[in-house]
């Protein structure tokens, strides 16, 4: 009954044509503001997806490491615990160090990370791979797969038409005694066998071998590791097995899923997402004010329809529910419009890619888009929870008007 007065009330003509214009300018402006939070918000989550995938390729599912220190030690029966799991597809150990990498007189400082056979299973790097193959080699004739920045800033020949290059790998030993500093840092040659192309994140810091050539080369003891990666199986939740790994293997390890493994920048995106959204909705508040004008025009127009009603026994509180289901109507009727117009550009979006991305240094060569039904839901009930909010003064000093019948 209330929204059936509200909508009569919205369409029937007014003495004075500013309450039509100011009405259309409320709704105009709602319409903006949703069509623009929904319109953000799914670019957001095109690029957060986008984010994930590229992260993904180098991130496992679940990353064990130690709490302090840069390594720890897991015995046979550790690791065998590890396999034996329901919900562990493939694990691969870790000896991870900063290291500088030589190619002549060019030199980069890189992440060495030395993996075992495994590691092609828990990682995405081997699908990576943009110039040459993946292959880690052996102890004595170790062989590096390299980001494609770390390529370019050395300088590494990957081309089979000419001789490998041979590259240079310097890393701190542990445990050494030694006064001399030199004599705590081990040297060892390689070649370069492939480079992977991820992101730049990645491809501007890491550099992949095997895990016995790292070991031999900083000291390590055979069961010795930096970390642990873990590759689950397709159905297994990643909380619940995140929390059976540390109760296996207790208070001295750290045990990550893939977001924990980067919180910073899934948190930074997530701020940044909501701190547009929050900007956004400041134009919703602004339309408020407009609504307030619209319904309070409203309301000295009605004067007389209002001491009818309430000569036929209408209450203050229905008064109060007519008026208020006015500035909901208002509110309804331009997030309606903002999220279908916000709708239709990102189907359009998807199928034509009609905004481009310029520079081509990202993965994709147009504006992600991914709608979500909960930002839906959330634009609406914002803007709507804004539009009753604005109603409320106009439509209390409807509800306290007097009857006055002449």
């Amino acid at each position: 009954m209330y929204l059936t007065f509200a909508w009569r009330y919205f369409k029937a003509k007014k003495s004075a044509n500013a309450i039509n214009i100011i009405s259309w300018v409320t709704i105009s402006v709602i319409a903006f503001a949703t069509f623009c939070q929904l319109l953000v918000l799914s670019v957001f989550n095109g690029f957060e997806d986008l984010v994930k995938d590229s992260y993904s390729s180098f991130y496992s599912d679940i990353k064990i490491v130690p709490k302090s220190g840069k390594s720890f030690l897991l015995t046979a029966s550790q690791l065998n615990l590890i396999k034996q799991q329901s919900f562990v597809n493939y694990f691969s150990g870790v000896a991870e160090e900063k290291a500088l990498l030589q190619n002549g007189e060019a030199q980069s400082v890189v992440y060495l990370k030395g993996v075992d056979d495994n590691y092609k299973n828990v990682s995405g790097v081997a699908q990576k791979i943009s110039k040459g193959k993946y292959s880690l080699g052996t102890i004595d004739e170790p062989l590096l797969v390299v980001g494609s920045g770390i390529q370019n800033a050395a300088g590494i020949n990957i081309d089979g038409a000419f001789t490998a290059n041979d590259l240079t790998i310097i890393l701190p030993k542990k445990n050494t005694e030694s006064n001399d500093p030199l004599q705590s840092l081990s040297e060892g040659t390689t070649q370069a066998s492939g480079v992977f192309a991820i992101q730049q994140e990645f491809d501007n810091k890491y550099a992949v071998t095997n895990i016995d050539f790292v070991k031999r080369q900083m000291n390590f003891l055979p069961n010795e590791y930096s970390a642990v990666e873990i590759k689950l199986k397709p159905d297994a939740d990643p909380k619940k097995s995140k929390e059976t790994l540390f109760n296996l293997l207790g208070k001295d390890l750290i045990v990550q899923n893939k977001y924990e493994q980067n919180t910073s920048l899934y948190t930074t995106m997530q701020l940044e997402k909501w701190a547009i959204y929050a900007v956004l909705t400041l134009i919703l508040i602004i339309a408020a004010f407009n609504m307030i004008s619209a319904l309070t025009m409203l309301v000295l127009e009605k004067q007389k329809d209002i001491s009818v009603l309430q000569s036929f026994g209408a209450t203050n509180k229905t008064i109060l529910k007519i008026f208020l289901s006015e500035g909901v109507l208002l509110g309804l009727i331009g997030s309606v419009v903002g999220i279908a117009l916000a709708l239709l550009i990102s189907f359009a979006q998807l199928k034509w890619k009609l905004i481009p991305l310029k520079g081509g240094t990202f993965l994709v060569n147009y504006f992600p888009v991914k709608t979500v039904a909960t930002d839906i839901l959330l634009v609406a009930f914002t803007a709507i929870l804004i539009a009753f909010a604005a109603a409320w003064f106009p439509a209390y000093k409807a509800s306290k008007q007097k009857i006055e019948l002449k």
